[in-house]
């Protein structure tokens, strides 16, 4: 029973084919495309792949883009599935004011988040740090609750409004220092440790909260470029939607039919 999985972000599609629709399963194949080249997928890579028995995926780039993911899975005979936040899904219970409004990439990576811990111990807090075009630190309670979270510009966005909004500054390439002495180390500095405040601040505010220190999980295309700079251990996690999308499938297909 083949699984699709696909991720849209906002600057490239990932996708990975399972042999399954659970945790765990094997992965057959994977790959990515930058937005701009969606167009090929139907005649490049998923030309050569078998015929998916399920999809599910993960959509924040637009309805525009998603017809266009569409338009590329008609090689198959396949109905798109695509995760809209709920009010609890997977053992998560949603605390955002409007539970559909909370980004379906931030719902799909904690669920992934939170079944990744426990797969390796007790429930305990939760912080969970993506970290991509946009930075989102979400912090989920040990039963399970999504409390609340926040949504930040990514290092990239940071450094270009800076170039358009300041005379004389240009995006660098610039290496992260205590005390800069150049300027495009201290951009490069400066986009790296906001985020890296934003995210130990949520951390501190979880620990008080939860009267327990949190996990800490970060993930997205740029995790590795900031674990270094944290001053508390956070775990990589590479790819926190597909395990989300995952354990979502397995809760919504339910346990395999044994055949008769």
């Amino acid at each position: 029973m083949t699984f699709l999985a696909i991720d849209v972000g906002n600057t490239r599609l990932k996708w990975a084919l399972y042999d399954a629709p659970r945790p765990g399963a094997t992965l057959l194949a994977h790959g990515a495309e930058f937005l701009d080249h969606i167009d090929r997928l139907a005649e490049g890579r998923w030309a050569q792949l078998p015929q998916p028995q399920h999809m599910l995926g993960c959509v924040v780039a637009g309805d525009a883009v998603r017809r266009r993911v569409h338009e590329q899975l008609e090689i198959w005979d396949l109905t798109p599935s695509w995760v809209v936040s709920s009010a609890q899904e997977a053992g998560l219970v949603n605390g955002y004011d409007h539970p559909s409004r909370l980004g379906p990439d931030r719902w799909v990576a904690m669920i992934g988040a939170r079944h990744h811990v426990l797969a390796r111990g007790p429930a305990r807090p939760l912080v969970v740090a993506m970290v991509g075009t946009a930075v989102t630190v979400e912090c989920v309670d040990a039963q399970g609750r999504f409390m609340g979270g926040l949504i930040l510009p990514g290092h990239g966005i940071m450094l270009r409004a800076l170039e358009s909004g300041t005379a004389g500054l240009h995006v660098p390439t610039g290496e992260v220092r205590r005390f800069p002495t150049n300027t495009s180390d201290a951009l490069t500095s400066g986009g790296t440790y906001a985020i890296a405040g934003a995210v130990e601040r949520m951390v501190q505010h979880v620990s008080l909260h939860c009267g327990a220190e949190p996990a800490c999980l970060m993930t997205g295309g740029a995790g590795w470029k900031m674990a270094p700079s944290m001053t508390r251990p956070f775990e990589l996690v590479d790819n926190l939607i597909f395990d989300g999308l995952l354990e979502i499938a397995a809760h919504r297909l339910g346990p395999p039919q044994a055949k008769p």
